[in-house]
């Protein structure tokens, strides 16, 4: 009797499993779209240490990119550069700093991306200007003008190597090494003909990085 009653039981789950099987091909398609691209958009900060001609130079940057199936960026970027290299210019009597700041493409390509840790090579495209600022003036936090004459234009090409590190959905953390190369600059009596260097920076990116989502059915209208 006992044995009746459980198969009992279970010829009735089996029905009721099977209809509403039935009633979800009805109502549902599966898919898989695993495939797809994923993704993503963040804004990134990023300072960075070096030197030019030996001096200290200190960099600064923020960049907006896109994010292809976690695999590769694409995006722009701005960055300032600042080096103390306290020249002393003969014709203004004033120690002068160099500074540079330019715009451009970030590109950088991501591998083990699936890693909590990954590699990527970033390399960066740009232009922007180039010149000599009171250095003491900078110091004592003081208004300073730059003059059109104080500045010539310069094209900057960077590739780096950096490691990043996948916090969350929303939070990665970088750090690598770059290495900058100009074009050449034409200021009236500048020691510094390029500003050539390596630098070695950290970086935050906030944003979402895996905006997609595998999804395998998908409710019919």
């Amino acid at each position: 009797m006992n044995n009746q009653k459980v198969n009992l039981i279970l010829f009735l789950l089996f029905l009721s499993f099977q209809s509403f099987a039935q009633d979800d091909e009805g109502e549902y398609i599966t898919f898989n779209d695993r495939k797809n691209v994923v993704h993503g958009v963040y804004v990134g900060l990023t300072m960075a240490y070096g030197e030019i001609k030996g001096e200290d130079t200190y960099i600064g940057g923020i960049k907006v990119a896109y994010v292809a199936n976690q695999q590769f960026e694409v995006g722009f970027e701005g960055k300032f550069l600042y080096s103390e290299q306290n020249i002393f210019n003969t014709t203004n009597n004033l120690n002068e700093d160099l500074f540079a700041a330019y715009a451009g493409f970030h590109l950088e390509p991501i591998f083990f991306s699936k890693s909590r840790v990954n590699l990527s090579f970033p390399l960066f495209i740009g232009g922007g200007a180039v010149g000599y600022i009171d250095g003491d003036a900078v110091r004592r936090d003081e208004d300073i003008n730059i003059d059109e004459d104080d500045v010539d234009p310069v094209f900057v090409l960077e590739p780096g190597m950096s490691a990043l590190f996948n916090i969350s959905r929303y939070v990665q953390l970088e750090a690598g090494i770059k290495y900058r190369f100009s074009s050449k600059i034409e200021l009236t009596n500048s020691p510094i003909n390029r500003i050539n260097g390596f630098s070695a920076g950290i970086g935050i990116k906030l944003g979402i990085f895996n905006m997609g989502r595998n999804r395998y059915k998908k409710q019919l209208d």
